[in-house]
């Protein structure tokens, strides 16, 4: 298990609730404040004019706490009606006078859609865009010692110019993420350069023998004086000792800002190993005005290289090291995107438990915190632009994307976890024919490429397509993986070795992952043997995602050239627009329900596949009661041999292929029929029994046929 850390760069100050509205200072230690905002607020679902005023009353409007969500229930229900509008937020709060000389920023860790902002009734700014995070100055705005009101109006309602304009997933409207106030000194690490950190750790070079880092610092000076300051770096390992120490010397013009270029060197570093050793430094810098130090900001470095190669695949650090896991959308049930740190937690738990190497977090940017645990865990992090579906012909649809890609950068550049800036999610272009000269209509796709390079050349940009594998849009970027369905949307589950080497044969110099694969399951729906159903239909039995899972991971362990295999999902989620399976408003392709309450079979192939510490797993255990008679047991199991028997009566041992283990024509006895299994392998044994009530006037499944 994870264990909770607070974040490195602030200092945590839950207990504001006694400083706001009372009389204090700051400590010496405090040289920077970050005060949650997340309580006190009143709630409209509607419109309404003049809300942004200080005097408005809204003593009638519900109270909520942040993060909120009004598409909580109507967002997961299904009908493809969800409210996709306006809703305002308001709230007062107090200030400490002490605070006044102090340069203060509102930070917002997210909104969904746009987020028009007011302090005191004066507009602060607007934001447009579901998932990067915004900050806005307020230092000549707020009062100090006074009561100020602040009200946001936000407004979930499609737009033209803000991607995504598609995607099979609801867009859950508010402010479903943090609110801050930042009290920091007039002289600081600026928190504006798109609500980045400020500071950016990139890693020139990396070796067994030597890191090379260069720091980037963006500095602010609130006064009305030019002033030079000191620039104090320091990193330390996990012992918290100092491993390296640098000073420079920095000239910032009154009002103005200035950059800082300088470098970490560490002989013998010890190398962040992804699920091996996830071993992290942390680097800090100090702000210095003569002795006093006016700011103080700490990032998690984790020394690293890597590459992807068409033959061997993915290499960490020199070695291959294999990357499978997972796709992952952030919502819960009857909470949608207003999640908090536990609920972020017990999700990266579950990946780790199941053996996950690397995790898709699909198909936008995702709390900092998610990959903070990524950092923490070893999970290597592919990182997803939200441009979903198709691509808008505005000028302004252009620069709100290519402005979506710099916030998913600048603010989650440090992040060791993460390897991979993905540009887009299965852009389609209709059947207009490939233009042969001029304009594209992806060409987009090659500005965010440049972009991304602009803003970071050391990580590798890719994107997850669902276009034939001769398409012009697939080859823009690094590298490249594929969506594919073989088994569900499409084709059969024995297609998966043909349709991974056709791609491979045709381009064998490219560097080629599957970005998704799947099968839709619901742990309600049991037959035996399975069957293909209709994937827009309301059954979908839970055996037949064993069946196709098996399938194509089996032909995918075979290929070592597939550089990553993110199968899609490791959890149940939100789609409004949906009306199938057993709950309208779901897509139940994941490997745990929505609720993380029940693990499904196939969430045990995986581990059978992924870990090493012994266990059996008898699938099927919720088709109970089942019919009597003739059928097949399995099992999914990381032991070299099973051994199984039914009441009391051995049925012997198999040896499985990956992981797999099956009994055929055994006969279930009418009654109830006690299976044990028990697996061994390393001197070690694992057991597990389940015991079915069998009758031979259960009716076959039917529905949906």
């Amino acid at each position: 298990m994870l264990m909770q850390r607070a974040p490195l760069m602030v200092v945590s100050l839950v207990a504001l609730a006694g400083l706001l509205g009372c009389a204090g200072s700051l400590r010496a230690e405090e040289v920077r404040l970050d005060v949650s905002l997340n309580q006190g607020w009143k709630f409209l679902r509607q419109d309404a004019p003049g809300a942004e005023r200080s005097d408005f009353d809204d003593a009638q409007w519900e109270a909520v706490t942040l993060p909120h969500t009004w598409n909580a229930q109507d967002g997961q229900d299904g009908g493809r009606n969800y409210y996709r509008g306006i809703g305002w937020y308001r709230r007062h709060f107090t200030p400490l006078a002490s605070w006044e000389g102090k340069s203060l920023f509102l930070r917002f860790d997210a909104a969904a859609t746009t987020a028009d902002v007011f302090l005191n009734g004066t507009p602060v700014g607007t934001h447009k865009g579901n998932f990067g995070a915004f900050c806005f100055e307020v230092t000549n705005l707020l009062r100090p010692g006074r009561d100020n009101v602040l009200a946001v109006k936000v407004n979930n309602a499609r737009d033209g110019d803000v991607p995504p304009l598609g995607g099979d997933f609801t867009i859950f409207g508010g402010l479903y993420r943090d609110v801050h106030l930042l009290v920091l000194d007039r002289l600081s690490v600026s928190p504006l350069d798109f609500a980045s950190p400020g500071v950016y750790l990139k890693q020139v070079r990396v070796s067994a023998e030597r890191a090379e880092v260069a720091v980037t610092t963006c500095l602010r000076n609130g006064t009305d004086s030019a002033k030079t300051v000191s620039l104090r770096w320091t990193v330390t390992d996990q012992a918290d000792k100092e491993v390296f120490r640098s000073l420079a010397g920095v000239s910032i013009p009154a009002h103005g800002t200035a950059e800082s270029l300088q470098g970490i060197y560490l002989d013998r570093p010890h190398l962040w190993q992804g699920r091996k050793d996830p071993y992290l430094y942390t680097a800090s810098v100090e702000v210095l005005e003569g002795s006093r130090v006016a700011d103080r900001v700490s990032q998690p470095l984790g020394l690293r290289s890597y590459e992807v190669d068409p033959e061997k695949g993915f290499l960490l650090n020199g070695q291959p090291y294999v990357l499978h896991g997972v796709n992952k959308h952030q919502d819960r049930i009857d909470k949608g995107w207003a999640i908090g740190p536990a609920q972020q937690r017990e999700d990266v738990d579950l990946m780790l438990e199941m053996g996950c190497t690397c995790v898709r977090l699909a198909h936008y940017q995702h709390p900092q915190y998610t990959y903070d645990l990524c950092d923490r865990s070893g999970l290597v992090v592919w990182a997803e632009l939200a441009l979903v579906g198709s691509i808008g012909k505005s000028p302004a649809f252009a620069a709100n994307t290519r402005r979506q890609l710099t916030e998913l950068i600048k603010q989650s550049l440090n992040h060791p976890s993460i390897l991979f800036w993905s540009l887009y999610n299965e852009l389609g272009f209709g059947r207009e024919p490939i233009p042969a000269e001029g304009p594209k209509p992806w060409d987009l796709v090659a500005e965010l490429n440049d972009l991304a390079h602009q803003l970071d050349s050391t990580r590798l940009t890719t994107a997850a397509t669902n276009q034939s594998n001769s398409h012009p849009v697939n080859w823009i970027t690094d590298i490249i993986a594929f969506n594919r369905y073989n088994g569900w949307y499409s084709g059969k589950p024995e297609d998966w070795p043909r349709v991974l080497d056709d791609v491979h044969s045709k381009y064998p110099t490219r560097r080629v992952g599957i970005s998704e694969y799947g099968a839709g399951a619901s742990i309600l729906h049991h037959e035996i043997p399975p069957k293909h159903h209709a994937t827009v239909g309301r059954w979908h039995p839970e055996e037949w995602q064993g069946v196709v899972h098996e399938a194509a991971y089996g032909a995918m362990k075979e290929r070592p050239w597939l550089w990553g295999t993110f199968l899609w999902n490791m959890f149940d989620f939100a789609v409004d627009a949906r009306a199938e399976g057993d709950h309208l408003g779901r897509n139940d392709k994941g490997m745990v329900t929505y609720d993380r309450q029940t693990r499904k079979d196939t969430f045990y192939f995986y581990k059978a596949n992924w870990t090493t510490e012994p266990f059996v797993y008898l699938t099927s255990r919720r088709y109970n009661p089942r019919p009597a008679g003739v059928t097949y047991l399995k099992v999914y199991s990381n032991c070299p041999t099973v051994e199984l028997s039914l009441n009391g009566k051995a049925l012997g041992s198999q040896t499985g292929t990956n992981g797999v283990f099956v009994w055929k024509d055994v006969n279930l006895p009418e009654g109830p029929c006690a299976v044990e299994a028990v697996g061994t392998g390393e001197g070690k044994t694992a057991t597990e029994a389940w015991t079915w009530t069998c009758r031979s006037d259960v009716p076959a499944p039917v529905a949906g046929e």
